[in-house]
């Protein structure tokens, strides 16, 4: 089976594009909007609509594969690439890699997507979001040929051992950070509620004090409202670096804090993204190693998840080396080609690391769900419900996918 053309169209996104690096400056909010100018290169507003671009692969046979280019809410920051927008990349899609990929047989998508990881335009790598998308309609294109899940396609290749297994899922909040839970607890979300803590002084307090209170006002809703006992959720916490910010990044300080939180979120787990945010890899893997050891040794229970500056397949071992945190949240949209995934949760299943098959609200359905498909083939720690903040539609894209693909192997068990 081969592909015999590509088509390409522009799209919107689950959420935004957000400018980081303004917003932890001090933006103020207007409505849903922020004031302030932008500052990171590329922003013409702090918020502004979010994009992708579809790509299409028609196949001999007539069947269509598809995938979404799409990058993260925080695009520019945090050493990531520069923000995407359709009408600047979908002619690099036509006119460079198209013809690459047309007539190009469908036997092994390990193959096929590192050839599209090793393109070069003007001397330059595609950035992370195409690589994305054309790994994701990839993926979809093998699938589809060789008439299985993209599931069964990543345990062939990435981990032949193993089992396609239901993923716990990661709900996420937005700013709506009460009605949400809400919405988590009835739909008993096993992992939530993300909480996007992204200012010292408005939402975690000058020392921490509105964060705590939240952490007990969400243990107590969750014993309030749950139906069953036996329900118990891990609280996943979002800081962006905050906890960091309000301790100067004092090691010992910001245990402390972290202790008080873990004794107001009993009987439930935490765990906390992005403690600190110290603006360079190597500083950022040292700060996150030296809080591990610190919680570690003094059998504080909280676990940390790496995320900022811990991008690429490469940041992922440095950090799961180095033991800089407990958890790393793959990003996905960061790290380009789809099969960088599976190979990061593989890495760190194999070396103590939790892996968290992640990603960002300004993704789209598809790329949810073929990232839902990899993170159930290579056994993920847990998957991000996506796109949006709005909680409903994410949880439905991600388990809806799981369940249908979990169907068909099921199936295709039986015959």
């Amino acid at each position: 089976m081969k592909i015999v053309d590509v088509i390409c169209s522009a799209g919107y996104t689950g959420f935004y594009f957000d400018d980081q690096r303004a917003i932890k400056k001090g933006a103020g909010h207007d409505g849903f909007t922020y004031i302030g100018e932008a500052v990171t290169e590329g922003f013409t507003q702090i918020r502004q609509k979010g994009e992708s671009i579809s790509v299409q692969f028609i196949l001999e046979d007539g069947q269509v594969a598809h995938g979404d280019c799409a990058a993260v809410q925080y695009s520019g920051a945090g050493g990531r690439d520069p923000l995407f927008l359709a009408a600047d990349f979908i002619p690099v899609i036509e006119n460079e890699i198209a013809p690459k990929l047309i007539g190009k047989e469908l036997n092994s998508f390990k193959t096929l997507a590192e050839e599209v990881e090793k393109l070069t335009v003007n001397g330059k790598r595609l950035h992370t979001a195409i690589r994305y998308g054309i790994s994701q309609a990839l993926l979809d294109a093998v699938a589809k040929a060789k008439k299985v899940t993209m599931a069964e396609i990543i345990r062939e290749e990435y981990n032949p051992t193993g089992e396609i297994t239901y993923i716990p899922v990661f709900t996420q909040s937005g700013d709506d950070r009460y009605i949400n839970a809400d919405k988590m607890i009835i739909k008993e979300a096993e992992i939530l509620p993300h909480a996007l803590i992204n200012n010292v002084e408005e939402k975690l307090g000058l020392k921490g004090e509105k964060l705590l209170e939240y952490v007990k006002w969400l243990r107590d809703r969750v014993l309030k409202l749950r139906v069953r006992e036996d329900y118990n959720p891990i609280f996943h916490i979002d800081v962006y670096g905050t906890i960091g910010a309000a301790f100067d990044v004092n090691i010992k300080a910001m245990a402390d804090y972290l202790a008080t939180l873990e004794e107001a979120a009993k009987p439930f787990a935490l765990r906390i993204e992005g403690p600190m945010d110290v603006e360079e890899r190597e500083k950022q893997m040292i700060a996150m190693r030296d809080l591990r050891a610190e919680l570690d040794s003094r059998g504080i229970n909280v676990e940390l998840v790496a995320d900022e500056w811990c991008n690429t397949v490469e940041d992922i071992i440095y950090f799961t080396d180095n033991k800089a945190g407990h958890m790393v949240q793959i990003k996905t949209p960061d790290l380009g080609g789809v099969n960088n995934i599976a190979d990061a949760v593989m890495y760190c299943k194999a070396n103590g690391m939790g892996a968290y098959v992640g990603g960002t609200c300004n993704e789209t359905n598809r790329s949810a769900e073929v990232t839902t498909n990899i993170a159930m083939a290579c056994g993920a720690k847990q998957v991000l419900a996506k796109p949006g903040m709005g909680v409903d539609e994410g949880y439905m894209i991600v388990k809806n996918e799981m369940n249908r693909v979990l169907a068909r192997v099921n199936r295709a068990k039986k015959n």
